[in-house]
């Protein structure tokens, strides 16, 4: 505020967020169900093919994710094609979950989402600075309780959450390998063994887990 050119730097900033609105009122209007895209920063960021290693990480954790939220009527959930509109940009999580409060808004034409409580990113090379720095930084800031970065070729899950809601900073709760098992903030009881995202037997295996719990509540619910 020293600075006597302020004025000059505000418009300035000012004219330069006006463009790149209008070219994400753009982006918003070509973008479709089969281009993987995000607007980020002012530019749209085209995604290229990704590796089995990448598919089948984001698969294994999703059905798991999936299934245990809606076992439990918790809310709603992202994969891949959800987009989440933040402030300024517009990103596509591999994976997302929306708490009941969040989800009643949805409807069958929703396209553009909130920011979700519960967000993963798995690394590429191409998009590990993006995931680490930009989205880490703008998930934080808008409230998004809990974050994985997930490292397929190291089967790594790194598990980040917010000190407070007010601090919108984030702390490294855990790193964890495929011995371990990740508890998660915001997904209630929602619990992965980190070997289950990366090998479809432990997959199964903890599927068939989660499914064996319900029908044990199921058969010993009181009649009423």
């Amino acid at each position: 505020m020293s600075d006597p050119a302020a004025p000059f730097i505000v418009e300035a900033a000012a004219a330069a967020l006006a463009e790149e609105q209008r070219r994400r009122y753009e982006f918003r209007k070509w973008v479709s169900d089969d281009i993987k895209a995000e607007f980020i920063n002012g530019e749209v960021v085209l995604h290229s093919p990704v590796k089995r290693q990448h598919l089948e990480a984001s698969a294994n954790l999703y059905r798991l994710l999936s299934t245990y939220v809606d076992m439990h009527h918790l809310g709603a959930h992202g994969y891949e094609k959800a987009m989440v509109s933040l402030t300024r940009n517009d990103y596509e999580p591999d994976i997302c979950y929306w708490s009941q409060e969040k989800s009643r808004t949805f409807h069958a034409e929703t396209m553009l989402h909130p920011a979700p409580d519960f967000a993963v990113e798995i690394l590429s090379r191409r998009t590990a600075r993006t995931d680490r720095v930009i989205k880490y930084s703008d998930y934080a800031r808008h409230g998004v309780g809990e974050y994985w970065i997930i490292d397929p070729k190291k089967q790594l899950v790194e598990q980040y959450v917010l000190t407070t809601p007010s601090d919108r900073t984030y702390t490294l709760q855990g790193k964890y390998g495929t011995d371990g098992e990740v508890h998660s903030i915001s997904v209630p009881g929602f619990t992965v063994p980190v070997s289950a995202i990366f090998d479809k037997e432990a997959n199964m295996t903890a599927l068939r887990g989660m499914m064996s719990g319900l029908k044990y509540i199921l058969n010993h619910l009181p009649l009423l």
